[in-house]
């Protein structure tokens, strides 16, 4: 399969790129594991963050990411992500989103955690799901666009595969097609990561079972430099239900007035941060989970009767049907929530141009990282980022790709060779380690870690790893253990990464190193494969 370009993931930042590159002139591949709508755009309720206000400045908003990152961000790539914000949101409308509008007949603008300003666009609480739509149908349109659903990444391909003794760089990617694992080279002059990120590298998550870390997994395989794993998000409101698979309440409800409360109805952030309920993700899962941790209790009480019972069904129809569906009417009573493996901040590590280390290959989206987020996501911005990236990987990957070769005119990426390998005799195995790596990971390395739990962590991945990698070259690759093997890639790249960082910043934090350090630690954390295959971590 001959293309300009590959786009591997089909959420807001893959698909953005593949309208953009076609509608100038480029044939583009997009593969996805899953169908087109499954992806962790399409689980975003709250919202996209821009300067659309009157009252709000560029300046206000790059301020409350930087102080969101812990010192940590970016600030060149947070000042690109702020002044092309409005710009993207006009894009966006451009290609049919709808997003909810004020009595005015203006957007209707959120506020959410740590933002100093009402500048969250929505489309009530769907908002993924809306631009997903609208982005699917737009693909869709463009004959320029060959979508492959149900097909998943298995390598990235160099050019040394290829024999050139030139600079290394991406050509292409072997692809499978999950129904027949049938695998197949899939040649282009630039292949863009969009896989989104890796929350079901712990227990509890609120992502998608399709967030299995491949993006970061790939590159980090083929050589590319990764940074931050370390920080994770937790969301810290997830519904507490057996049945209710971590759904989400966004932070957008807390916005409206909703409180975070304990059993007995006392509030209780007040004590950890200034603006309460509406402190930044890190601190509001943290303060949750020692709340949890010294009452011995289960979870805590999100107060959403303080929202006005008329404007509630109305702002977040989703939650609204979610919580009655469980039990709980949220005009009514307090909503049991606990937080919940959320957002990865670290990834591919990118430049402005999405860029990574490895020529050829770009990455965008939550498996990049852009350095805008630092140590801690500011709500809202993730959409923001994928898009205004997926712009700026576009004019890059376009200027990259008039340098190099067609695919017909240089050695063709040869057959996928599965050697001696032959079927698996039990697939248990794979679900055995898939659920040892997710307690491992929530157990030892989720909201708080010490150097015990973090070492516990290291020696119990190395020899899971051995296991896989084993377990990878006996027998025909299928889509369940790629899924296993780039999700223990990556749960070991955040252990790793946790264990060099030897201080407590963002949503890192270390009972053994309480304290912020900037003078040995005021800079990402960055890793690349070494030669031996293990990670070494880049002072």
């Amino acid at each position: 399969m001959d293309s300009d370009f590959l786009v591997i993931g089909s959420g807001m930042a893959g698909l953005s790129c593949a309208i953009w590159l076609a509608e100038q002139g480029n044939s583009v591949a997009v593969v996805t594991k899953k169908n087109l709508a499954d992806s962790n755009t399409n689980q975003a309720q709250g919202g996209i963050a821009a300067v659309l206000g009157e009252t709000d400045s560029f300046q206000a908003h790059l301020a409350d990411t930087i102080q969101a990152g812990g010192g940590l961000c970016d600030e060149n790539a947070v000042r690109l992500l702020v002044e092309q914000g409005p710009l993207v949101i006009e894009d966006l409308l451009q290609f049919g989103v709808r997003f909810s509008k004020n009595v005015d007949g203006g957007l209707d603008l959120g506020r959410e955690g740590g933002h100093s300003h009402r500048r969250v666009a929505h489309a009530k609480d769907l908002t993924g799901a809306e631009i997903e739509r609208a982005l699917i149908e737009r693909a869709k349109s463009l004959k320029l666009i060959s979508i492959h659903e149900n097909h998943m990444a298995v390598e990235l391909v160099s050019s040394r595969k290829l024999g050139d003794l030139g600079e290394e760089r991406i050509v292409g990617a072997y692809i499978m097609d999950t129904a027949s694992g049938n695998i197949t080279p899939f040649c282009a002059k630039g292949v863009i990561l969009a896989t989104g990120g890796a929350g079901k590298v712990y227990l509890y998550t609120s992502n998608p079972d399709i967030a299995s870390g491949d993006g970061v997994a790939l590159a980090f395989r083929a050589g590319a430099v990764v940074a931050n794993m370390e920080f994770f998000q937790f969301h810290p409101t997830c519904l507490y239900h057996p049945d209710a698979k971590s759904f989400l309440i966004s932070e957008a409800v807390r916005g409206e007035g909703a409180r975070l409360k304990l059993a007995d109805g006392s509030c209780f952030m007040d004590r950890y941060h200034p603006l309460g309920s509406l402190a930044p993700r890190d601190v509001v899962a943290r303060a949750i989970d020692m709340e949890m941790k010294k009452r011995g209790e289960d979870c805590v009480f999100l107060d959403t009767t303080m929202v006005d019972p008329a404007i509630f069904p109305e702002r977040f129809p989703s939650i609204y049907q979610t919580c009655l569906k469980f039990g709980f009417d949220p005009t009514r009573r307090m909503i049991p929530v606990v937080p919940a493996a959320h957002y990865m901040c670290g990834g591919v590590a990118v430049d402005t141009g999405a860029r990574t280390s490895l020529p050829g290959l770009f990455a965008v989206g939550e498996c990049a990282y852009t350095g805008v987020h630092g140590a801690n996501r500011l709500a809202s911005n993730s959409l923001l980022e994928a898009v205004v990236f997926a712009k700026l990987a576009v004019d890059s990957a376009i200027e990259w790709a008039k340098a190099q070769p067609t695919c017909g005119s240089k050695p063709a990426i040869p057959p996928w060779d599965p050697g001696l390998a032959v079927d698996a005799d039990e697939q248990v195995v794979i679900s055995h380690m898939w659920n040892e790596i997710r307690e491992l990971m929530w157990n030892y390395v989720g909201i708080v870690r010490t150097d015990k739990r973090l070492a516990r962590a290291r020696r119990r991945m190395q020899l899971i790893r051995q296991e896989i990698d084993e377990y990878y070259w006996d027998f025909k690759v299928t889509p369940d253990l790629l899924e296993l093997r780039n999700l223990a890639e990556c749960a070991r790249l955040i252990i790793e990464c946790a264990i060099a960082r030897k201080e407590s910043r963002g949503l890192h934090f270390n009972l053994d190193h309480p304290e912020t350090d900037d003078g040995r630690f005021g800079k990402p954390t960055q890793a690349r494969r070494g030669v031996d295959g293990e990670y070494d971590i880049i002072d």
